[in-house]
């Protein structure tokens, strides 16, 4: 590009600079110029881009004061100030002497550590006795006129002034090392040609706005020259976390389906957690090793709804045998930390009225496990659950709804297989194919549920589609995440790159 392109194609910044190129520093470019520093060192990044100069930097370490380095170069390093009542005192209590020289704890400590270092004080019987002449008192440390000096060149300090460095940074805020980094400008050959050449930009147009194109202003004048091919500055918007966008996605393929949303607490009784859904009082997924208690009881509000569970259990519904164990009322008075959002589906039917049948309802929300933390498994996870409550539903329906379900959620390759769940029958798992780890992954289970879960909700038998997969999982799967773990570490580089769920 000749010189008369190259400054058709300068900014009015890039202008104001470009006079001002030999000084010293950007900070003296500033004064000259007029502008912030940012905007003189985006010009000037700008303007290497256009080969007109070559842009280097110098890093330095420069070692100065911290917070309580100012404030002890003021009034004096604690052991200083000890000093000075000692030289008055010559011996004096511990107790007397942090009330008297108004220091703290670690001031103090500190003081005594460093003075008995230097053989300035003993310490006998809780009691401080200074040592040495008034000479020795006087003489400043070592440590004050290394404050004295600073900010200094790290790389200028002397062997004594480095180890004096070393046991200051040993001692909280006195010292603060920062690196500060310096500009070196060296102008090209067609830099130095727009030297004496000039700049100015009467008939030039900067900006193209509405006003420009709508009027007459343009004519007679150039536009300024843009480099389309040059790549522009990253932009990382604000957007929400993407587990809670994809909760939010989740959320629109349920509706989709023609599903209400349920909500409840984190915090349920064992009743609803367990006794509502069958699950047997002495099973193994009500032990301490899988569920988190909590050390209250909640009251069983359903009386009628408490009897019918209990007779569900000890007799059975139906037509069948129940458990066959006497179902105790406090073992169900108990509070957990929700294993799963099927304790809403139970909640939701028990509200429902038999009259507003067919009903679906959809649920996605956390839940808590007492599980072995690994890239597979976390004690905390996001689950969704969704029901379907009609007369008229069969299996067939059950399968139907999971593979529309999945499909919307973006599982082309996904495998239904047989299964047991306490409070469902048939039973199935629903598996979806892991490219990374060549091996399916479980998502969660589904089934209908038995006479003995929706005839004490009910009053009758009515059948109940259900199913739950962890959707946690469905998020590894989505976004390439190895272990699940990674979901909640809060990078802010990963966090930009993520994408949103689209299928």
């Amino acid at each position: 590009m000749d010189t008369k392109k190259i400054i058709e194609s300068l900014s009015p910044n890039e202008r104001k600079i470009l006079p001002h190129l030999d000084e010293k520093s950007i900070e003296d470019i500033c004064r000259k110029s007029n502008l912030d520093k940012v905007s003189v060192t985006r010009s000037l990044t700008y303007l290497q881009n256009k080969k007109i100069l070559e842009l280097s930097y110098i890093v330095k370490k420069i070692v100065d004061v911290g917070i309580n380095g100012a404030l002890y170069r003021k009034k004096g390093l604690p052991e200083r100030r000890l000093m000075h009542l000692l030289n008055e005192k010559r011996i004096i209590s511990l107790k007397d002497a942090q009330k008297e020289s108004k220091l703290s704890d670690d001031e103090l400590k500190a003081s005594l550590g460093a003075l008995k270092k230097k053989a300035m004080i003993e310490i006998k019987n809780d009691k401080i006795i200074l040592g040495g002449n008034k000479e020795d008192v006087s003489k400043k440390f070592a440590e004050e006129l290394f404050l004295e000096s600073l900010p200094l060149d790290y790389d200028s300090l002397s062997k004594e002034q480095l180890s004096v460095l070393k046991y200051l940074e040993g001692r909280k805020d006195i010292i603060r090392i920062e690196e500060e980094k310096s500009a070196v400008i060296k102008l090209t050959e067609p830099g130095k040609k727009l030297i004496g050449e000039k700049l100015t930009s009467e008939n030039m147009i900067e900006q193209i706005t509405p006003e420009v194109l709508q009027g007459e202003a343009w004519k007679g004048k150039k536009f300024r020259r843009y480099d389309v091919t040059s790549s522009v500055p990253l932009m990382s918007g604000g957007k929400r976390h993407f587990v809670n966008q994809s909760i939010d996605y989740a959320r629109t393929v349920w509706t989709e389906m023609g599903f209400k949303e349920m909500s409840g607490n984190m915090i349920v009784s064992s009743f609803w957690n367990f006794d509502a859904l069958f699950t047997p009082q002495d099973h193994s997924v009500r032990e301490m090793q899988d569920t988190f208690f909590i050390n209250k009881k909640d009251e069983l509000q359903d009386k009628k709804l408490t009897k019918s569970v209990k007779e569900s259990h000890e007799e059975g519904v139906g037509g069948s045998k129940g458990w066959e164990y006497a179902w105790n009322e406090e073992e169900a008075k108990k509070l957990v930390l929700r294993t799963h959002t099927t304790c809403l589906s139970a909640q939701t039917l028990a509200k429902l009225n038999t009259q507003q049948l067919p009903a679906k309802y959809f649920a996605i929300g956390k839940n808590f496990r007492n599980e072995t933390l690994d890239w597979n498994h976390g004690f905390e996870f996001n689950q969704t659950e969704g029901i379907v409550a009609d007369r008229n539903v069969n299996f067939r329906h059950l399968l139907g709804y999971l593979k529309q379900f999945f499909k919307k959620m973006g599982f082309e390759k996904i495998r239904i297989r047989p299964s047991y769940f306490p409070y469902t029958e048939p039973s199935v798992e629903i598996d979806v194919w892991h490219p990374e780890k060549k091996m399916w992954l479980e998502l969660g289970g589904a089934g209908i549920f038995r006479p003995e879960v929706t005839i004490p909700l009910f009053g009758e038998y009515i059948p109940v589609l259900a199913w739950g997969p962890g959707f946690d999982r469905m998020l590894m799967d989505y976004y390439e995440i190895k272990d699940l773990r990674e979901l909640y570490k809060n990078n802010i580089d990963k966090l930009r790159k993520m994408k949103f769920w689209i299928k």
